[in-house]
């Protein structure tokens, strides 16, 4: 007999974004200066940036993050592309890249964790 830890509605809910509220907006996806001094590295195009940017404020929101980042609250994402000055379509552009070369994404979030 096996054990099941979390139910399938409990890990069909870690796999997408839920609602946010304003306070939440403001205290997750406001970035400090030192996190545009990371997302801004050499080599980065807008999309990775703002792929990136979406993880890094997503774990300490959530303590996880949800597989298609495209599932983002519209308010979060728009936010954070004006920080960033990033067309928040950029986006799509992130998940198909990461789709093709899954590597990417997984090399992300180790980045991102630290």
């Amino acid at each position: 007999m096996s054990t099941r830890f979390l139910s399938d509605e409990q890990l069909e809910r870690l796999r997408t974004f839920p609602d946010i509220g304003r306070e939440e907006l403001i205290k997750y996806f406001t970035l400090t200066p030192r996190e545009h001094a990371f997302l801004d590295a050499p080599g980065r195009g807008p999309e990775a940036r703002l792929g990136l940017v979406v993880q890094l404020c997503t774990l300490p929101w959530l303590g996880y993050i949800p597989d298609d980042l495209r599932e983002v609250p519209r308010a979060a994402l728009v936010r954070l592309a004006g920080q960033m000055a990033v067309f928040p379509g950029m986006l799509e552009q992130y998940a198909r890249a990461t789709a093709k070369r899954p590597q990417t994404r997984s090399d992300h979030l180790k980045l991102v964790m630290k």
